[in-house]
């Protein structure tokens, strides 16, 4: 579906016993988002976890407005909503209410309800790439820049078991404020491939990953499903994946890599989640 510059899908929610019938082709059709970053286009897909709203922006030689949807059901796209963006491009800058942000690669900015929005790059030949992520909000919170120094570095994981990594919280207690919208970023070191695992569920939350910084021949392992009923679908650079909340949500790929993790739903409590055992998983 199109409007003026702005394309967008809608996800179907699905419950465990579906999900668990669901082949290749199914799984692709339901929880993996391509075609996320192209020049000159806002595309969205709303899901109906949550109401998350996943999507990608790529402003060239002109500015991007983003567009309310019919999904929204509101004059404004966040007119009741908030917004996170994280750009994985080139340098670029976000104008909200008549306000100028500039974000380089891997700065993330929070807008909250209420805001009009547009997208812009500093260099069409080398366009910013904005990561957008929106769930529905109850009150406004203030617009907040926040650059990748500033965001909480945790490091976490070793060599000996591939999965040494840094994990940047872009939302956290100390931080900028949100009504649900939980993100951060996960950085794999060289030689490493695994990423939470062990795993864990969160019914509370659903959440959605973008993979990136993947050589083009290069893929990851996305783990989803019930503890007891995995599936996976394979993931090129730049794909982003839905979560359902009773999912796993786990990944091992080809060659390290980075993803930005976003979750919406009851609580914004990162330790809030049922691990898995080694032992349960099927």
């Amino acid at each position: 579906m199109t409007a003026n510059h702005t394309d967008y899908s809608i996800r179907q929610a699905f419950d465990t016993a579906t999900g668990a019938q669901m082949g290749s082709s199914a799984l692709r059709d339901n929880f993996h988002i391509g075609n996320l970053f192209v020049s000159g286009r806002v595309n969205l897909t709303y899901t109906h976890y949550d109401r998350m709203v996943i999507g990608g922006a790529v402003p060239t030689n002109a500015a991007l407005a983003l567009e309310t949807i019919k999904p929204t059901g509101t004059p404004g796209f966040l007119d009741r909503r908030e917004l996170i963006v994280v750009n994985i491009g080139g340098k670029g800058s976000i104008e909200v209410d008549g306000e100028r942000h500039a974000l380089g690669t891997r700065d993330m900015l929070y807008v909250g309800m209420g805001s009009n929005v547009t997208f812009a790059s500093d260099d069409a030949s080398t366009p910013a790439k904005f990561y957008l992520l929106s769930a529905p909000a109850h009150q406004k919170h203030p617009t907040q820049l926040i650059q990748i120094g500033d965001a909480k570095r945790i490091d976490l994981g070793s060599r000996e078991t591939s999965n040494e990594r840094s994990i940047f919280q872009f939302i956290h207690p100390e931080g900028a404020r949100t009504c649900q919208l939980v993100v951060g970023m996960t950085q794999l070191a060289p030689g490493s491939v695994w990423n939470t695992m062990p795993c864990h569920v969160h019914d509370r939350r659903m959440e959605a990953y973008l993979y990136f910084d993947l050589p083009d021949t290069a893929r990851v392992f996305h783990f989803m499903g019930e503890p007891t009923e995995t599936r996976h679908i394979v993931m090129a650079n730049e794909e982003a994946v839905v979560s359902p909340p009773w999912s796993i949500h786990s990944g091992c790929g080809t060659s390290s890599y980075t993803f930005i993790w976003a979750m919406a739903g009851d609580n914004v409590d990162y330790t809030d989640v049922d691990a898995v055992p080694m032992d349960m998983l099927r």
